[in-house]
């Protein structure tokens, strides 16, 4: 039986995790991801759900059904797709994220799209420091540019952790899903020292009640709904599961 979940964790996490199964570590068939991401939708934690991620060359594959709630990888517009993810900026016609450097973020706001960074690796050594990380977001938030982040974020909490499902996989430190997006919500609100909260490992530090806490900083689910709403949109995950699992195990569904 999941516990009742406080109306800040709610608001952090409602419809934070895009579902991009068919990505590494998961790598799975596109068949498998659409099977999995429906079954998903379904589930009793289909409230953390949002997008289905793939490739242009795998939309293909998606059943019609699934056409608008697709994040498409492409450097075009695509109609199948509820928003799309690039590696160059172009005027849309949909919502699109551009991961691009963050010096052409004044070019991504110009263009009317949204921003995005890579947060993790299979690699250790492409793992963005905390720094990187935090510049970003600051960026992102002094021009009030949305933004979503992928890669990495399997855990809610800062920790070392395998970077695939392989026996004998390469281990290091991975930022957590709840550091990152707590952290965008206090910049959103006027915070520019956020590094701390990045770096966080001890998750005994976040609590959420009717505010969200993190050591002696707090904000109120509103707060934290227009962050989320207005400005970190949400994480492309290979796992839904995962992320899921290790909330529970924390107490914290």
């Amino acid at each position: 039986m999941s516990k009742l979940v406080s109306p800040t964790l709610r608001a952090l996490l409602d419809r934070l995790i895009d579902f991009a199964g068919t990505f590494p570590p998961a790598s799975l068939p596109c068949s498998a991801a659409v099977t999995n991401y429906a079954n998903y939708r379904k589930s009793e934690h289909a409230w953390m759900l949002r997008w289905l991620v793939v490739s242009a060359a795998d939309a293909d594959r998606v059943p019609t059904e699934l056409h608008g709630s697709l994040s498409i990888l492409s450097d075009t517009d695509d109609p199948r797709g509820a928003v799309i993810e690039s590696k160059k900026v172009f005027a849309p016609a949909r919502p699109t994220y551009c991961e691009v450097p963050i010096q052409t973020l004044d070019e991504v706001k110009q263009a009317g799209c949204f921003a995005k960074i890579r947060t993790g690796s299979v690699k250790p050594e492409a793992i963005p420091p905390v720094a990187d990380v935090a510049a970003f977001i600051l960026a992102c938030a002094d021009r009030r540019l949305a933004f979503k982040a992928t890669a990495g974020l399997h855990h809610p909490v800062r920790a070392e952790y395998p970077l695939t499902y392989e026996t004998n996989a390469p281990r290091a430190v991975t930022h957590g899903f709840v550091n990152v997006f707590l952290a965008a919500a206090f910049a959103w609100h006027g915070q520019r020292d956020i590094g701390p909260i990045l770096t966080e490992t001890d998750a005994g530090t976040f609590r959420f009640d009717d505010r969200a806490h993190w050591r002696d900083w707090s904000l109120s689910a509103e707060q934290v709904h227009e962050a989320r709403n207005d400005f970190a949109h949400a994480f492309g995950s290979c796992s839904f599961e995962e992320p899921v699992s290790d909330l529970r195990g924390l107490g914290l569904l």
